[in-house]
């Protein structure tokens, strides 16, 4: 298969956190995902009475239409790219969807985060460590058009590098999620007004590969139609290896490194370090 992703959409992923993956899947089969998830809200898509909430929140399905959205053989190259061969679990389906409606009232979960992935032995909540344990990627599927009027996913350019000095003290055990927001807050690096915005718009059928380590952030839809999207993770087959002995690492561990590297702590984890940002 030839490759999915340009070098230098490969490089901005490194650098910006994601990479807007256009047509991951087809425009067809997000229409019919999108038909099933209009009956799943229980709300009618021709009268905007019933749209009595600011935001629906719908689990995962594994029905036929969202396991092939989420196993095409385009985004499975993309993976392999930015992750590692060999170093991703297939998804069975979808899940969650966070479908927002244009409304008046406030959602109440707008702030700016980052995503958690496991919970350790005797701990509650979720939490994060270097090695981005159990998580790959995340991802957010269109399953609507979404420009900018309809509630677009906020994202922080950049803001996975300032991530790793903060995961780097607390070892494989890692931080509670909603922890490490608290200390990122309080250090100004939660809602860095120094990094660019990109809005998560696109087509129905596009796909946003994120670094697991992007903060990111919702929003109201001010549009006239609702917004459906899908945030599920990639999960991952192995940790992060951030001492390779051949220094061949993969895009979401070459982030990482950087990160650390512009903390001055990248060689902590390995002697092999370089100047050059391609190399991390």
């Amino acid at each position: 298969m030839r490759d999915v992703l340009t070098p230098d959409q490969i490089d901005r992923f490194v650098s910006d956190g994601f990479v807007h993956l256009e047509e991951a899947f087809p425009r067809s089969l997000a229409d019919e995902c999108r038909a099933f998830l209009w009956r799943e809200t229980g709300c009618d898509p021709d009268d905007p009475a019933t749209w009595t909430e600011p935001v629906v929140r719908l689990w995962g399905y594994a029905e036929a239409p969202f396991q092939r959205a989420a196993t095409t053989e385009r985004l499975h190259g993309a993976f392999d790219q930015l992750v590692g061969p060999g170093r991703w679990l297939p998804r069975l389906g979808l899940g969650t969807f966070p479908i927002r409606f244009p409304h008046a009232d406030d959602p109440g979960d707008t702030g700016w985060h980052m995503d958690a992935s496991y919970t350790p032995e005797g701990e509650t909540g979720y939490w994060l460590n270097l090695r981005s344990r159990e998580r790959a990627l995340l991802m957010l599927f269109l399953f609507s058009d979404v420009d900018a009027d309809h509630g677009p996913t906020r994202i922080k350019v950049g803001s996975h590098l300032d991530v790793p000095a903060f995961l780097e003290p607390v070892g494989e055990r890692g931080i509670d999620g909603m922890e490490l927001c608290r200390a990122m807050d309080t250090a100004g690096r939660l809602d860095a007004p120094e990094r660019p915005l990109a809005l998560a718009t696109g087509r129905a059928g596009d796909v946003y590969l994120c670094h697991p380590f992007l903060i990111h952030a919702a929003q109201p839809n001010h549009g006239t139609r609702p917004r459906f999207l899908a945030q599920p993770p990639l999960h991952s087959a192995a940790p992060l290896d951030l001492d390779r002995p051949d220094g061949t690492y993969t895009p979401v561990e070459r982030a990482v490194r950087l990160g650390l590297s512009h903390a001055g702590r990248v060689s902590q984890y390995s002697s092999r370090t370089s100047p050059n940002p391609r190399e991390f």
